[in-house]
C-alpha cells in the first residue's frame, strides 16, 4: 500500500466513523488541552517530583528535568495526538493501519494490544490508590485522616488499609465515580469533567503556596528548591531520573494521549497544544514541590521518601502539627483527589474506547464491561498494587511509548508524519520535527525501558 493511500484510508476511516455517529470529539481546543492536562497530572507530580527535586540537589535537577520536558513535549506528545488524530481510533487500529503499508495489519493490530493492555492494568492499580486518596479526602471532613497522634500511627493506619482486601469500599466508590463521568462520553463528559477538576486543582495548591509562604522557616525549603549543586549536576542519577520523571509525568505510553488525539478535529494546532499541556503539567509538579519541600522545612524535616508512604504517612503528620491543620487536610487531599481522578478517567478511556470499536457496543455497554474486570481485579491485587504498578511503569509504559513511536515515525513516513502534525496549522512546523523524534525521540523511550529495567524503576 502506497503512502498515499494510508493517508486516505485514515481519513475516511474518521469520516465513516463520523457519519455513523461512533467517533465522537471534543468541544473545544482548551477542552481537550484540559483533558490532556488532567491525564498528565497525578501522583507523579505529587508524592515523586518534590521528593526527587528534593534528593537531588533542588535547582540541579529542575536543569535536567526542563530540558527533557521539552524535549518529550516536542517530539513523543505531538506525535501521539497526531497518530490519534491520523487514525480516528485507539491503538489497535492506528498500528494497523500503518502496519498496513507492508501487508502485516494483523500484526500492527496485536502489537497495538500491548499499550491498551497497558493502559487498562495501569487504570486497574490506580483504582487502587484511587480508593486511599478517596479515603483519606472523605476523612478530612470526618477528622479520620487526621486522627492518629505519632508517626508510627499513621504508618500503621495506612499499612491496614494497603493490605490485602483493605479497602474494598473505598476502591469500590472510587471507580463508580470514574465510570459516572466516562459513561457521559468525551464532550459531555471527558472534557467537563477537567473543565471543572483541574482549576479548582491549580487553585487549591495555589492556596496552599500562599499558606504555606507565611509559615516561619519555609524560606529554607525555597533555597533548597533553587540551588544549583554543581555536584549534584554532574551526577547521572540527577540526569537520569529527571528524564523518568519527564517522561511519565507526559503521559507518553502510546495509549491515553493517542486515544484523546483521536477525538480531535483536523482544525487543531497539536505542537499549540502539547505545549500547553507540558506547561501545566509542570506548573503542577512546580506547585507540588512549592508546597511539600518548604512544609517539611518549617518542620526541620527531610523529604527523603517519595510514593505513598509521602503522601498518606508523613504529610498528614506534618499536616496534623500545621496552624489551621483541618483546612490544610481539606484543601489538600480534595486537590489530590480531583487530580488522581482526571488521570484514571483517562487511563480507563482507551480500554472503553477499544471495547466499543472491537465489539461495536454503546458507551454504556462498554464502561459497564470495563468497569466489572476493574472492580474484580483491583480487589484481588491490594496486597501486590505497589509490585504491580512498578512492572507497569518499567516494561509495558515505555514499551508502549516506543511501539507508537516506531509506528508513526519509521513505518509511517516522512510524508505523512508530516501531514499529520501540520494540520490546524498556519505555519508549517519545523523540518527537524521528523528527523528528530525517528532519531532521538524513538531511542528514547527504548532507553527509557533499558535503565527502568536496570535501576529498578526511574519514573
Amino acid at each position: 500500500m502506497s503512502q498515499k493511500s494510508i493517508e486516505s484510508n485514515s481519513m475516511n476511516n474518521g469520516s465513516n466513523r463520523k457519519n455513523g455517529n461512533v467517533r465522537e470529539s471534543f468541544n473545544s481546543q482548551w477542552g481537550f488541552i484540559l483533558a490532556c492536562i488532567g491525564s498528565a497530572v497525578g501522583m507523579g507530580n505529587i508524592w515523586m517530583f518534590p521528593t526527587r527535586v528534593s534528593l537531588y540537589g533542588g535547582g540541579s535537577f529542575l536543569i535536567p528535568y526542563f530540558i527533557f520536558v521539552v524535549v518529550i513535549a516536542s517530539t513523543g506528545v505531538i506525535g501521539e495526538m497526531s497518530f490519534g488524530r491520523a487514525a480516528r481510533s485507539g491503538p489497535i487500529d492506528a498500528f494497523g493501519m500503518v502496519c498496513e503499508k507492508k501487508g502485516k495489519r494483523k500484526v500492527g493490530e496485536g502489537l497495538g494490544m500491548i499499550p491498551v493492555l497497558g493502559s487498562l492494568a495501569m487504570a486497574i492499580g490506580y483504582t487502587v490508590v484511587m480508593g486511599w486518596i478517596l479515603k483519606y479526602a472523605v476523612g478530612t471532613f470526618t477528622g479520620a485522616t487526621l486522627a492518629p497522634k505519632t508517626i508510627e500511627e499513621f504508618g500503621g493506619r495506612f499499612g491496614t488499609m494497603a493490605s490485602a482486601f483493605g479497602n474494598n469500599i473505598w476502591q469500590i466508590l472510587a471507580l463508580i465515580l470514574c465510570m459516572c463521568i466516562l459513561i457521559f462520553g468525551v464532550g459531555a463528559g471527558i472534557e467537563k469533567a477537567n473543565k471543572i477538576l483541574m482549576p479548582i486543582f491549580f487553585t487549591l495548591f495555589v492556596i496552599l503556596g500562599i499558606y504555606v509562604v507565611f509559615q516561619p522557616g519555609a524560606a529554607a525549603g525555597y533555597q533548597y528548591i533553587f540551588r544549583v549543586d554543581k555536584a549534584a549536576i554532574l551526577d547521572p542519577k540527577t540526569w537520569i531520573f529527571a528524564l523518568g520523571q519527564a517522561f511519565f509525568s507526559l503521559s507518553v505510553a502510546g495509549n491515553g494521549t493517542l486515544i484523546y488525539g483521536s477525538y480531535l478535529s483536523d482544525e487543531e494546532d497539536i505542537p499549540s497544544s502539547a505545549a500547553r499541556v507540558a506547561f501545566f503539567d509542570t506548573l503542577a509538579a512546580m506547585l507540588a514541590a512549592l508546597v511539600i519541600i518548604p512544609a517539611m522545612a518549617t518542620t526541620g524535616a527531610t523529604l527523603d521518601q517519595g510514593g505513598p508512604g509521602l503522601l498518606f504517612i508523613y504529610l498528614p503528620n506534618l499536616i496534623s502539627s500545621m496552624p489551621g491543620s483541618t483546612i490544610i487536610a481539606i484543601i489538600f487531599f480534595v486537590a489530590v483527589l480531583f487530580a488522581g481522578m482526571t488521570s484514571l478517567i483517562n487511563l480507563y478511556e482507551a480500554p472503553i474506547a477499544t471495547v466499543q470499536e472491537k465489539l461495536h457496543v454503546g458507551r454504556k455497554t462498554a464502561c459497564v464491561i470495563i468497569a466489572v474486570i476493574g472492580v474484580i481485579v483491583s480487589l484481588l491485587i491490594q496486597g501486590i498494587v505497589s509490585d504491580w504498578m512498578d512492572i507497569l511503569s518499567i516494561y509495558i509504559c515505555p514499551l508502549g511509548a516506543g511501539l507508537a513511536g516506531i509506528m508513526f515515525f519509521w513505518i509511517a513516513g516522512k510524508k505523512y508524519v508530516e501531514t499529520q502534525v501540520n494540520k490546524g496549522r498556519e505555519t508549517k512546523f519545523t523540518k527537524m520535527y521528523y528527523p528528530i523524534c525517528k532519531y532521538i525521540y524513538v531511542p528514547i523511550c527504548i532507553l527509557v525501558l533499558v535503565l527502568g529495567i536496570a535501576l529498578g524503576g526511574i519514573g
